[in-house]
């Protein structure tokens, strides 16, 4: 580091001792509202705005002005509201709220729909009012399409004229707050939703292994001289078998049946335009074959697509392309043991809730721009379990199948391994990832997914994970050029091997809410990279992360450095690559620097700083697993 820096830290060390400079954030001063379209948002998921926009529904808002934080955070709900400024790291990571304004529903005559959901009768009335000022009504009859809505009023009679028509309590800014606490740790959230998920799983996989046992009814070949026939001679709930041979295929089953063959020898080809297998029945399964002959179009014209729903454009388009299976309404379905070769895509589910499919390999074309998705799935949480996935544009494409289990899967040689929009409460669990764009990508503002005990590597990116309240754990990614990219705020990043990266960890958020602990952040070209927003504090419950074998004294014997570590910092970043940063480091000058920063949360730079790194790995098993250097 040039000397002209540390005598600028020195400066800065003079001036804060010889004036006694304090910062009093405390006490709300009165603020005046910005366009909550300027803010940055948190609170409730993309989805659930856009459908809120398009039905106009309204959702209480509120806007929060800190002492430490240059730009207002706007907030949809004001129970995400006040679960944010609860939590035990926002003061230390925002400073202290000055300022508070949430929706004032006086004067827009508030009522609820058919179907409870909050609308306003007068738009042009309302406003902004200080939470502290105003009172809520709670418990009521009204909801968002994120769940029961606190509706915020600037006038206590017209909150209790609501609470009298809607049912509900007339509370104030406190009692809203003292409701909010959280009740649980992110790790136990995160170990609640992982096994809720997986036992839905499991009870989907139980409950389709079934459909192999239906008796079988007509075998292709001998009691019919095609697949087609065989499918409308066949009673619902028997097997139609097909025997090793060719099928022809572009058929379509319109009742419950299993149709099983012998393996890669049983070949059902279609004429390589549109879908093979069309399935428009509930509780049909498709095992043990070949399909190929699949059209080429993964995505049909937009042409039809005017008006309507705010996501139609995806509906017509995407769930209506070519592919080897289509299930419509597929509830209950399975495919297992089969083969894929496909343009387009292997498995397009259109509503299917806890359809599955397994033990299977879907092939696209080894340039992702000329095929597309693996398995595609929409509306319905579905299972995809044990299967490979080569080349195609995205191995798994989700779109609003919120609680979708992708587990045990590997993907190679695609644009993304797994692709989830509009997507909230997925589990991503335990899949292998190798030459891809990304490993997993979540996108549009989503919330409550878990990304756990994924293996990412030689791809440009591991995990990039937007949205919030997420939880990322116990994944390793290597040898790429980004390992961790997360713009998920208030999202929970711990225990993962991130080794070998051209950046380890990248916040990609202005917010800086992320909780990062427990994590081996190990000989990646930059160890981590914050270059927007306010400082980012990666250390929890006393604990911070791994970065390397770093100077220090553990005078405690707790695990944990007694100095702070900046991985973005110009000296600390280098501490395990350049020999003459460690005399920097360890000078009287940039101690003293270090604990007036320490002391004065104020006065950091952007960037990242552990407060209390490891001595040793959380994962030393998974760290020597991926071959990377260990200084």
């Amino acid at each position: 580091m040039d000397v002209k820096y540390v005598l600028a830290g020195l400066a800065l060390v003079v001036l804060v001792t010889a004036t006694g400079f304090t910062v009093d954030p405390h006490g709300e001063r009165d603020v005046e509202p910005v366009s909550f379209d300027s803010t940055l948002t948190m609170g409730m998921t993309g989805v659930d705005v856009k459908e809120a926009e398009e039905r106009n529904l309204s959702i209480p808002r509120a806007e929060v002005f800190f002492s430490q934080y240059e730009y207002v955070v706007g907030y949809y709900g004001i129970e995400s509201t006040a679960t944010h400024l609860r939590g035990p790291r926002t003061t230390e990571q925002f400073g202290e709220p000055i300022g508070v304004l949430v929706t004032d529903y006086a004067g827009t005559e508030p009522a609820l729909n058919e179907n409870g959901f909050l609308i306003e009768r007068n738009s042009l009335g309302g406003g902004w009012v200080s939470a502290q000022s105003a009172v809520f009504v709670v418990d009521s009859r009204a909801k968002t399409p994120g769940g029961p809505a606190i509706v915020p009023f600037g006038e206590r009679s017209a909150a209790r004229s609501f609470a009298e028509r809607y049912g509900g309590q007339v509370v104030d800014w406190g009692s809203v707050q003292s409701r909010s606490a959280e009740r649980t740790s992110p790790a136990t959230e995160m170990d609640r939703i992982t096994a809720n998920r997986s036992q839905w799983a499991d009870r989907q996989v139980t409950a389709t292994a079934g459909l192999r046992d239906r008796p079988v009814s007509v075998v292709v070949g001998e009691d019919t001289p095609t697949l087609a026939a065989a499918i409308e001679r066949a009673p619902a709930d028997t097997t139609v078998r097909l025997p090793p041979g060719t099928y022809d295929g572009n058929v379509t089953v319109d009742k419950p049946l299993t149709l099983t063959g012998a393996g890669p020898e049983t070949h059902v080809r279609g004429d390589s335009e549109g879908t093979v297998l069309s399935v428009t029945a509930e509780r049909v399964a498709v095992t043990d074959l070949r399909i190929s002959g699949v059209g080429s179009t993964g995505a049909r014209s937009f042409s039809d697509a005017d008006g309507g729903d705010w996501d139609q454009f995806v509906r017509l388009a995407y769930g209506r392309g070519d592919s080897a299976i289509r299930f419509i309404n597929g509830t209950g379905s399975l495919v297992a043991g089969v083969d894929i070769e496909t343009r387009a895509n292997g498995v397009l589910v259109r509503g299917g809730q806890g359809l599955v499919v397994r033990d299977s390999h879907i092939e696209g074309p080894p340039e992702w721009q000329d095929g597309f998705m693996g398995v595609l799935a929409m509306f319905d949480p579905v299972v995809v379990q044990n299967v490979t996935f080569e080349g195609g544009r995205d191995g798994v494409y989700t779109h609003r199948a919120n609680g979708i289990v992708v587990r045990d899967s590997r993907m190679a040689g695609l644009r993304f391994g797994v692709h989830e929009m509009y997507t909230s409460g997925a589990l991503i669990r335990n899949n292998t990832v190798r030459r891809a764009s990304t490993g997993v990508i979540v996108m549009t503002r989503p919330r409550a997914n878990v990304l756990r005990g994924n293996d990412v590597r030689a791809s440009e990116a591991g995990l990039i994970v937007a949205g919030s309240a997420s939880f990322v754990a116990e994944n390793v990614v290597a040898n790429n050029e980004v390992g961790l990219g997360m713009a998920a705020a208030r999202s929970y990043v711990a225990h993962n091997t991130v080794v070998d990266n051209g950046i380890g960890i990248r916040a990609d958020l202005l917010l800086p809410s992320l909780t990062v602990t427990g994590n081996d952040v190990v000989a990646n070209d930059e160890q981590a990279e914050a270059d927007m927003g306010p400082v980012r504090i990666w250390t929890a419950d006393g604990r911070g992360n791994y970065w390397g074998r770093l100077p220090g004294v553990d005078a405690d014997g707790d695990g944990t450095l007694d100095d702070s570590y900046r991985p973005t910092g110009a000296v600390d970043g280098a501490l395990l690559r350049s020999e003459g940063s460690l005399p920097l480091r360890e000078s009287p000058a940039m101690t003293l620097l270090r604990s007036v920063r320490d002391r004065l949360p104020g006065l950091r730079a952007s960037g990242v700083v552990d407060t209390a790194p490891l001595t040793e790995p959380t994962r030393p098993n998974a760290l020597a697993r991926t071959n990377g250097s260990r200084p």
